[in-house]
């Protein structure tokens, strides 16, 4: 962002506000006084006039600097999500030679799949741009000041393969402040990849785990009940949580997503239905379903998460950028788009704020879709290390889910908030 003016700007402006004031004073003063101006006074009333005017402006411009050159910005609507009193997710894109924080083919836990630049694009442009909240700054990224903060706690991510995105990055981005690399390691020794279901990075510095579980529903898949119809393949129990949940309640930091694979495609014509209890659910829309698999998950928070302890965080429906008649079609912009064209919603999200609303305990969201409706420009595409396959829903790396974590980031910093004990 700018943050001062040039003098040819300035003058400029100043050439601009000349000609409006002396047309003000020649009106003012034809209006009014020419019934006792003898023209060469008419001439020195109004070079006086505009002489007064510009000297007041110019010592009002001298005690409170403020102007600004217009920049290029991209602008999100109003939510509802703050830290203290600002709204973080009611803002704009903003360009920012600072960035990227990190370079992926410098991370080897960044997924060869999300790494854009390594896998041929050209244009560096999508790196480039910043969020900044409209009321407040976000503060800036210092990866050794949160790693501190962070020492002796354990972050987990739940979700699908975007929550493994914002995982790879919140590595990356706290990799730059550890001096011996070698001191971060895969538990397990595990290559990242989406087809394991558990990984886990430990920055032994800091004593500091951050692990990644694969969920993409939340809740408990299950085996095709007894006399079910042949096109039932597998069960979604909405009423149980994912049998690995277990696992999550003994950590510092929570953050879920789920939403981009309750679609048709991705259930109903893979033979997958709903189940609640021993029945089978064949004409539950996937909407509803979606609502009491979340509704699962909140009364599971409710009962099991240690809220002393444990910040929860969900994020919201990232906003994909599929196009053409079945949505089948990926062509990634060189620039942010100037309007949302409709992403700035989703009914996805909305479900999940609805939700979270209801809660006993305490849960953030994180509502990203706004911000993310911007950016069709920073998905992979056909960047990826399977470019035949173009791909309009997840993000290049560094990109968008770096921004998503340094607004996490502002969360567990916040010097008024109860994020980390």
């Amino acid at each position: 962002m700018v943050s001062g003016f040039s003098l040819s700007s300035l003058f400029g402006h100043f050439r601009s506000v000349y000609y409006e004031v002396f047309s003000f004073s020649n009106k003012l003063i034809k209006g009014h006084c020419k019934i006792w101006i003898f023209q060469p006074f008419y001439v020195l009333a109004s070079g006086s006039l505009v002489t007064f005017l510009l000297a007041i402006m110019c010592a009002y411009l001298y005690l409170f600097p403020k102007f600004q050159p217009v920049t290029d910005s991209y602008e999100t609507p109003k939510s509802s999500n703050s830290v203290g009193s600002c709204n973080v997710f009611e803002g704009k894109w903003i360009q920012d030679e600072t960035y990227p924080l990190y370079n992926a083919s410098d991370c080897p836990f960044a997924e060869r799949g999300f790494n854009c630049l390594a896998n041929g694009r050209k244009d560096r442009r999508y790196t480039k741009w910043r969020w900044k909240p409209n009321n407040c700054e976000i503060p800036s990224f210092n990866a050794r000041e949160i790693l501190e903060k962070l020492r002796g706690k354990r972050i987990a991510f739940v979700g699908d393969s975007l929550s493994r995105t914002q995982w790879e990055s919140m590595i990356c981005l706290l990799m730059t402040g550890v001096e011996d690399k070698r001191s971060v390691y895969e538990i397990n020794g595990n290559k990242i990849t989406k087809r394991i279901r558990f990984l886990g990075v430990r920055f032994s510095s800091f004593n500091l785990r951050i692990d990644f579980y694969r969920s993409v529903f939340l809740v408990q898949p299950g085996p095709v009940p007894r006399h079910a119809p042949k096109r039932v393949k597998s069960t979604l129990k909405l009423d149980q949580m994912d049998h690995i949940s277990n696992e999550w309640t003994d950590t510092d930091v929570l953050i879920f997503n789920s939403g981009h694979w309750w679609t048709r495609t991705k259930l109903f014509e893979m033979g997958c239905y709903f189940q609640v209890g021993g029945s089978l659910k064949l004409g539950m829309p996937t909407t509803t379903a979606f609502k009491a698999a979340l509704n699962t998950w909140a009364s599971w928070v409710d009962t099991s998460i240690n809220t002393n302890r444990t910040s929860v965080f969900f994020r919201t429906f990232e906003a994909s950028h599929w196009s053409g008649r079945n949505r089948n079609s990926c062509k990634v912009s060189r620039l942010p788009s100037l309007d949302t064209k409709g992403k700035d919603r989703s009914s996805i999200s909305d479900t999940i704020i609805d939700v979270v609303k209801k809660t006993a305990a305490p849960v953030t969201v994180l509502h990203v879709t706004p911000m993310g409706a911007f950016r069709g420009d920073a998905h992979v595409g056909s960047w990826s290390d399977n470019p035949s396959v173009p791909d309009c829903s997840h993000w290049c790396l560094p990109g968008v889910p770096d921004m998503w974590n340094e607004i996490l980031f502002s969360y567990l910093l916040s010097k008024n908030g109860t994020y980390l004990q």
